[in-house]
Parts: structure tokens; C-alpha cells; sequence
């Protein structure tokens, strides 16, 4: 069984910046992905990385902002969020994959329980 905690939430102001973590263990799989779910909205796909080859994925609106990553001799993936914007504020969940898209939540398997992301103007 794959577990999956993620860290590095907080609060922050428009325009800094925060990194955050998962820490994975307990199995096998294909992909890992970044989620966000803002209040009243449905949980969104924001990044993915693939573990061979680490091919990344990102939506358009965090394209150029954000940045992820694997340290593979860890387990870790990573979010580098950069010129954070209000609207980024949500819970973010890290998200494992053994098979199916990249893009989509209901193809993710395993999942953390989420780290809360406030950007204030």
C-alpha cells in the first residue's frame, strides 16, 4: 500500500514563494501528480511527473510559476511555487499512479491527505 504525506503548506503573501513536499513509501507506480482543491471547486490537476524518464506535465495556469521534481534516492516529489498568486490558495494533495492519464484525478490511486496553501494579497 502506498503512502503519501505531504508537508511545506502555509501562509504566504502574493507574489512569494513555498515548496512542497511528498514523501512517498509502501509500493510501486508510474507517475506522481500535484491536485488542488480550492473551497467550492472541484479538485483540479496541477502538475505530474512521470518516474522513468521524470516527464513532467503541468496545467497552463501554473506553467510558468511552478516547478516539479523527484529526488528519487528519497521518495520525495516537490512543488516549487513561484510568484504565488490568491487564486492559487487551496488544499494541495500529492497523488501517486500505477496506470492511466497523468491529468486525471480519478486515475490516481493513492493520495495524501493535503497541506493547506492561503495566499494573501
Amino acid at each position: 500500500q502506498v503512502q503519501l504525506v505531504e508537508s511545506g503548506g502555509g501562509v504566504v503573501q502574493a507574489g512569494d514563494s513555498l515548496r512542497l513536499s511528498c514523501a512517498a513509501s509502501g509500493g510501486t507506480f508510474n507517475a506522481m501528480g500535484w491536485f488542488r482543491q480550492a473551497p467550492g471547486k472541484e479538485r483540479e490537476f496541477v502538475a505530474s511527473i512521470t518516474i522513468i524518464g521524470d516527464s513532467t506535465y503541468y496545467t497552463d495556469s501554473v506553467k510558468d510559476r511552478f516547478t516539479i521534481s523527484r529526488d528519487s534516492s528519497k521518495n520525495i516529489m516537490y512543488l516549487q511555487m513561484n510568484r504565488l498568486k490568491e487564486e492559487d490558495t487551496a488544499v494541495y494533495y500529492c497523488a501517486a499512479l500505477l496506470k492511466g492519464s497523468l491529468l486525471t484525478p480519478a486515475d490516481f490511486s493513492w493520495w495524501g491527505q493535503g497541506t493547506q496553501v492561503i495566499v494573501s494579497s
